[in-house]
């Protein structure tokens, strides 16, 4: 079918020099049919593609189906919407109004099941990636294309990159994957065995309401007049019965079994170019960025590391223009300044909130000063120096725990890359759940926060443990990475001290002089103090873990297990966290 053939379904008078189609068929293997928009230059030429596909509904405006970000980004950063109607803003997505003028096509797919695509619904599964990789073909031969198509997108349509990149679709030319997990048991659905609460507040919140079925349930599209996910309209029932159940899915796979390697990508296969953009306080997609960017196949390949809300950066000038030298050299061939882009940009966090961007070579630095601070639960305290006698501290699994500070820093002390800590611990039940969240107190003890991807206040990094699930793998475990198998229980013996290694998410922290570190131990989500204030988003309060809590009623009931937990230190059982000291 050519491009003249495509439907328009309403007047929708687009911009001077843009080409809007709306509902362009894709047919499938099987014969379904996928929709998408596509946004081209208004000339006959040919360009190269810019594509999204995922479930987030093709026609709901950002500003009517994500309110609270709408209003985050319009008040605190405006310049991100400056050169722009915002007409096509659609939630994580590129904005076509600053991608097509410079000779991109913006193609938005409705993945199967959702917005205007039938179909069974089935998040990340092997269906849909088959799908994205025949949408990636069927854009890189229509007649308006270059033959190179290109991904681009936040979170959903950033994780679903490394998945469809790993089954080498023919015309997929590069990708950058914003802020997207890439390990499905590790990174989006269990932390350290954990299941976190977000799958089963995000999915009926952002998936199933747009849902393909929902018909004259859903809001309409401001453009077309045209409702986000229908046009038909199917009974609750039928709803339920068309899609996979996500939340009782994860609950029912305890362990790292073919549910969560269906949706994990064998990244040795990725072999196009990279550009891996990762937040320093993203509770799934952080790990993913990283931990994707260092095993990724591809030759050519870099990560880049910021701050702030995990939709901002992508909008404003600096992410725009990074994401333009990208694609401007490998999908357009021309000479963005690209070839002289290093390994790795990160922006180093400082108290105040400010960043300090700095070209490196390689993650984790190789000037990294590994450095072991030694807990001690008789002083409670957190020390080069390893404690001469032994101690012990018993806490309440549902309780505040146990924390562990330094001295004040004497000099700026910056703290870089990913960390990890060896505990000892027993505990009077056959399980127990481990948080240890790092804090920066000011001089006062006040926590240091910082706007994280989902908080305004969030805490600087956090691991997690389920300690039946402590056995490591020994061929991918690192001194400052330990990687876990999750493929059996452990069940603990109560009262028997058990070594226990924590991976803690990377982070980057610089602390001035006066301050302090901190690693609080307990059996739950780490809470800031106070009485807020705190912003609610998706029912859940955020108070600096953004809405990445652990609740769910069937992982943790009661918010986690009855028990006491006791940790030992001392030279006979060593516990330590191992921290990622740069030289200034």
């Amino acid at each position: 079918m050519s491009s003249i053939e495509y439907r328009q379904l309403r007047a929708d008078t687009p911009p001077p020099g843009m080409i809007i189609e709306r509902d362009v068929p894709i047919t499938m293997r099987d014969g379904l049919v996928l929709r998408a928009d596509v946004f081209r230059p208004d000339d006959d030429g040919v360009h190269p593609v810019l594509m999204t596909h995922g479930p987030y509904a093709k026609g709901l405006a950002w500003k009517e189906g994500y309110a609270y970000m709408w209003e985050t980004l319009n008040r605190d950063n405006p310049d991100a919407l400056e050169g722009s109607s915002n007409r096509y803003q659609n939630w994580e997505t590129p904005e076509p109004e600053k991608w097509v003028p410079d000779g991109y096509i913006c193609v938005r797919v409705d993945s199967r099941g959702a917005g205007r695509s039938p179909g069974y619904l089935d998040m990340h599964s092997r269906t849909e990636i088959a799908d994205f990789a025949e949408c990636i073909e069927w854009a890189g031969t229509e007649p308006w294309s270059n033959g190179r198509v290109g991904l681009l997108g936040i979170s959903y349509y950033a994780t679903t990159q490394w998945l469809v990149a790993a089954t080498k679709p023919k015309h997929l030319a590069a990708i950058c994957p914003w802020e997207g997990g890439y390990d499905y048991y590790r990174d989006v659905c269990r932390h350290g065995g954990i299941v976190h609460s977000f799958v089963a507040t995000w999915a009926p919140n952002q998936v199933f309401r747009v849902q393909h079925g929902n018909g004259e349930r859903s809001p309409r599209d401001h453009n077309t007049g045209e409702l986000i996910a229908g046009p038909e309209t199917l009974t609750d029932v039928e709803l339920v019965a068309n899609r996979s159940d996500i939340t009782s899915e994860l609950r029912d796979h305890e362990l790292d079994d073919d549910f969560y390697r269906e949706r994990t990508p064998d990244l040795t296969q990725i072999d196009v170019p990279i550009l891996s953009c990762a937040n320093w306080a993203h509770h799934i997609h952080t790990r993913g960025n990283i931990e994707a960017y260092l095993g990724a196949g591809s030759s050519q390949k870099w990560l880049e590391v910021h701050g702030l809300e995990h939709w901002t950066l992508f909008y404003k000038d600096y992410g725009h223009n990074l994401q333009k030298r990208f694609f401007g050299h490998f999908l357009h061939g021309h000479d963005t300044g690209w070839e002289g882009q290093p390994p790795v940009t990160l922006n180093v966090r400082h108290v105040d909130g400010s960043f300090e961007k700095r070209a490196e070579q390689e993650w984790p630095l190789a000037r990294t000063r590994w450095t072991t601070m030694h807990l001690d639960a008789g002083e409670l305290s957190l020390t080069e120096a390893d404690p001469g006698q032994a101690g012990s501290r018993t806490f309440e699994a549902r309780g505040d725990g146990l924390t562990f500070t330094t001295a004040p820093v004497d000099v700026e002390t910056e703290i870089t890359g990913p960390l990890a800590a060896r505990l000892n611990v027993s505990s009077t039940t056959t399980d127990a759940d481990l948080f240890l969240t790092l804090r920066v107190l000011d001089p006062d003890g006040t926590d240091v926060t910082f706007v994280s991807g989902m908080d305004p206040r969030g805490v600087p990094t956090i691991g997690w443990l389920r300690i039946s699930h402590r056995k490591l793998d020994p061929e991918r475990s690192l001194p400052y990475r330990p990687f876990h198998t999750h493929d059996e229980l452990q069940p603990l013996t109560p009262g028997e001290v058990v070594s226990v290694d924590v991976e803690i998410w990377p982070t980057s922290v610089v602390i001035p002089p006066g301050y302090r570190l901190a690693l609080t131990v307990q059996g739950k989500d780490y809470e800031l103090p106070g009485d807020g204030p705190w912003i609610t988003f998706n029912s859940t309060e955020m108070r600096g873990n953004g809405v990445f809590v652990h609740r769910d009623p069937v992982d943790r009931p009661g918010d986690g297990p009855v028990s006491h937990v006791t940790l030992v230190t001392g030279p006979e059982h060593p516990s330590y966290l191992l921290v990622p000291i740069i030289p200034r």
